[in-house]
């Protein structure tokens, strides 16, 4: 018998099944606690290929990328079902707690994707949203006296679900939950100050809007100065120096808390041009989350750098990957896999399951 054999259990085996893979629908190929465990972990940072690999390699486990597959799906399903159920409020770890809201695309399967509509040419999807929710604090400064993110501060839940709510909804949207939840985690509610930063995305201030009418509302510097910037290519080209100099001057005056002369110069242009046009209300209702000279001045983030390294992170490059595509399903329990793991809580899920199983 090989030692990747050795792992495995069937009915007809003295040993029998672990009731708790049972339970996650491995009956083909039901595989020990400890191979589950790797095959989890490691699927939940690299492709099921490179996964089966490094199995073979560091544990000498071959139980195939298809196994690995739905191993680790099974067991992001398990994490996902425990993220719901497992709220244990924690005190801030700091005085200041800081959200980010983001969403990130996918690729899906095409099942997944008919009759959505898209940005394709033709008018279809490709992707799905993956909406995401960060954690983090930031007391640390650099040199120059910047908040800087502490390390081990960031956590992070999302998924592809749904952050639409209806007049007549009782229960807020399922990414409206999840968002609460992870603010009981973390002592987000509790903390002495609170603040949201994230981009321009109606649905993010919406929900903000709703759930959390005390925190301060930032939007993220390097969004704005990127809408002023694409104004200005608009307006006079890639490339050109006049526009480099507009757009400087615009990102100064952005610096500086001159929204007055930041839409003074956009509407010169807005009549002619449609990216001024659509900047002037992009700057008109962001406006009060647009103070970063007071926002400075009270210590605190301007940039929602941890939130786009967190879309990057825990979506982009594991889920993100050329020839990947995804089922809404399948994605969700990568997610809460990967979600799990880079917000260190595996050990934890590990520990109340194994706890679960005896």
């Amino acid at each position: 018998m090989t030692l990747a054999r050795a792992y495995y259990h069937c009915a007809a085996c003295e040993a029998g099944f672990y009731p708790r893979d049972l339970a996650l629908g491995l009956h083909d190929a039901s595989l020990s606690p400890a191979v589950t465990r790797m095959a989890g972990l490691t699927a939940a940072m690299v492709s099921f290929k490179e996964s089966d690999e490094l199995l073979t390699e560091l544990a000498g486990v071959t139980i195939g990328a298809k196994q690995v597959e739905r191993t680790a799906e099974a067991l992001g399903r398990e994490i996902a079902e425990d993220e719901r159920s497992d709220v244990e409020p924690e005190p801030p770890s700091a005085p200041t707690m800081y959200m980010g809201l983001d969403g990130s695309g996918i690729p899906m399967r095409a099942a997944e994707l008919v009759g959505l509509e898209g940005k394709q040419a033709d008018g279809t999807a490709k992707t799905k949203e993956v909406k995401l929710v960060t954690l983090w604090t930031a007391e640390g400064r650099d040199e120059e006296g910047i908040p800087v993110r502490d390390e081990g501060s960031v956590s992070y839940s999302a998924a592809i679900e749904s952050v639409a709510t209806r007049d007549t909804d009782k229960t807020p949207s399922a990414f409206a939950q999840r968002v609460e939840r992870e603010a009981c985690r973390r002592g987000f509610d509790q903390a002495v100050r609170r603040a949201i930063v994230a981009d321009g995305a109606k649905w993010i201030w919406n929900l903000a809007d709703e759930d959390y009418p005390d925190a301060i509302q930032i939007l993220d510097l390097f969004h704005a100065k990127g809408h002023l910037w694409d104004v200005a290519k608009a307006i006079y080209g890639a490339g050109s120096a006049l526009g480099e100099q507009w757009a400087k001057r615009r990102r100064d005056e952005l610096d500086e808390g001159d929204v007055d002369a930041i839409l003074d110069a956009l509407r010169v242009h807005a009549d002619g041009n449609d990216e001024a046009r659509k900047c002037v209300d992009y700057v008109t209702t962001n406006r009060h989350r647009m103070r970063y000279p007071e926002f400075r001045a009270m210590g605190l983030c301007v940039s929602s750098g941890v939130v786009e390294a967190g879309c990057k992170v825990a979506i982009g490059t594991r889920l993100k990957r050329a020839g990947m595509h995804w089922t809404v399903a399948g994605a969700n329990a990568i997610i809460a896999l990967r979600c799990c793991k880079l917000s260190g809580r595996f050990e934890d899920f590990w520990e109340r399951r194994s706890r679960a199983s005896r």
